[in-house]
Parts: structure tokens; sequence; C-alpha cells
């Protein structure tokens, strides 16, 4: 199966949970131009893409819908 795309994260720190979360759960990942930003210090554009394989892709989609959303800190047991 073939890579899709998962999600643009907005900066660098989601981009570092969303890796944590897919690492956490054996979901294989590739980061596209994930160091772009490092090219231009002091601009914060941030221009990668997180692609996963189209068999994880709900899985990995589950588990970024439950990080991002608001009630997130009650599903996670932390409230």
């Amino acid at each position: 199966m073939g890579m899709v795309k998962l999600t643009e994260p907005k900066d660098i720190g989601e981009l570092a949970l969303i890796k944590s979360l897919l690492d956490g759960n054996g979901i294989a990942y590739v980061v596209h131009n994930e160091h772009v930003s490092s090219l231009y210090p002091g601009v914060p554009l941030l221009m990668c893409t997180i692609m996963v394989d189209e068999t994880e892709l709900q899985r990995a989609e589950t588990l970024l819908s439950r990080l991002m959303s608001p009630d997130s800190e009650e599903t996670a047991g932390l409230a």
C-alpha cells in the first residue's frame, strides 16, 4: 500500500506531539519537508506534511482526533 497524507502540523510543537503519538502507537510515518524551516532561521514557517501508510490512516486519524479534541484532557484521564 502507499503513503497518504495524515496532516500538516501548524508548528514544531504540534509536529513533535504527533510524531510522539505515532511512535508510541507503532504507526510508521514519513515527514515531508521536516527541515525546510531551518533554511530560514527566525521565520516561523513550517511547511511539512505527515504521511502514513494507507492501511494505518484510520487508526492514525482516530488517535490524532483524540489528541486535538477540546475534551482531550478528560478522555486522557487528566481532568
